[in-house]
């Protein structure tokens, strides 16, 4: 069914607006939803689009019902009532407020986050798998795209929804494959650029994780933007994460960033629960002969060097890459990527 849900995505972006955007982009399809063949989403739009609009529900309706295995379809159009207005907005970008110390994260009972020295490794890869592959060892799992200027998770996780607010100061997790999430892309149009000074960052992570429902959740999953700014310093100073994965690639140049990450989480002290390898090696799928493109136990030796655990090494499968684009991340179904991520959830989830 998630084949079919993203080709009837792709369908809705089709349609488009007077303005030149479609009615994906522009966040108006909501709770989208595919069971066995029959499709059923809301088309929302703003009051002063609403009458306007039946020619484009309409248009939807036509282009999902022609998809092949799609039997049947229901398109329901709502615009809140300018007399009735909605739920309070969400507001995120503010300055950080005064906070006293380090505070735990309501709600949560372990705080994970994932990082690297450099953009480029995968870290966001390995951050959705991990949560998904602990979701499914039974664990209650959040995730955080932290990423603020890159965000990438929604295209990962294959939502499109906006998180609700139901009354303008908190907002309430989507949930993904059984995951809580959370990101700014969610707020955003997929094409908007997020272009904030530092204090924004800092306030928008705050808020994310003083301001969004996390009830209940065992482990939060952090994807720290790359590098070692000011997104990293909030984070350790203002919450105290348990722990941080060191995503890396096996060549020199991806380690000696990630000996930097390392040293400013020990720093800030937060523990740095191991490095992870990523795209580690490559197994020709004509011939079985394995190829470490970006040479060879590059982190396991750095882990080694540096004391820390060697939490894996992940292969370089293209299942993994068109999972992350269709947004049904690898670790889900069955096979050689799932097992490696599923050991790698095993690893932190005794850490």
């Amino acid at each position: 069914m998630a084949e079919l849900r993203d080709r009837i995505l792709s369908e809705l972006r089709r349609i488009s607006l007077p303005n030149g955007e479609d009615i994906v982009s522009m966040g108006f399809v909501k709770a989208l939803a595919v069971e066995s063949g029959k499709a059923r989403f809301v088309l929302e739009v703003p009051p002063e689009l609403g009458p306007r609009m039946e020619p484009v529900r309409a248009a939807a309706e036509r282009a999902v019902a022609a998809l092949p295995g799609v039997s049947a379809v229901s398109v329901v159009m709502t615009a809140h009532d300018q007399g009735r207005p909605g739920p309070p907005t969400f507001r995120l970008g503010r300055h950080p407020t005064r906070q006293d110390g380090a505070a735990a994260v309501k709600g949560v009972d372990r705080v994970v986050a994932v990082a690297s020295g450099k953009g480029g490794v995968g870290k966001s890869t390995v951050a959705s798998n991990l949560a998904v592959a602990l979701r499914r060892q039974g664990r209650s799992v959040g995730l955080l795209d932290a990423d603020m200027l890159g965000p990438s998770i929604p295209k990962m996780m294959g939502t499109n929804e906006r998180p609700e607010s139901p009354d303008g100061k908190t907002l309430t997790p989507i949930l993904a494959h059984g995951v809580r999430m959370m990101s700014i892309g969610s707020l955003l149009r997929e094409d908007e650029p997020v272009v904030w000074r530092g204090p924004m960052l800092m306030g928008a992570l705050q808020q994310m994780l003083t301001d969004v429902d996390w009830s209940g959740t065992e482990i939060l999953i952090v994807d720290l933007p790359p590098g070692t700014g000011d997104v990293q310093l909030t984070l350790c100073q203002k919450f105290r994460p348990s722990g941080a994965v060191i995503v890396c690639t096996p060549q020199d140049v991806a380690l000696i960033d990630a000996r930097r990450a390392i040293a400013m989480f020990r720093k800030l002290d937060t523990p740095v629960l191991g490095i992870v390898e990523n795209m580690s090696t490559f197994a020709c799928p004509a011939c079985g002969t394995e190829t470490h493109i970006f040479g060879r136990d590059g982190a396991k030796r750095e882990a080694e060097r540096l004391d820390l655990p060697f939490l894996g090494a992940l292969p370089i499968l293209p299942e993994i890459m068109l999972s992350g684009d269709g947004g049904v991340p690898a670790a889900i179904s069955p096979g050689p990527a799932a097992n490696a991520f599923d050991a790698l959830a095993s690893r932190i989830a005794m850490g």
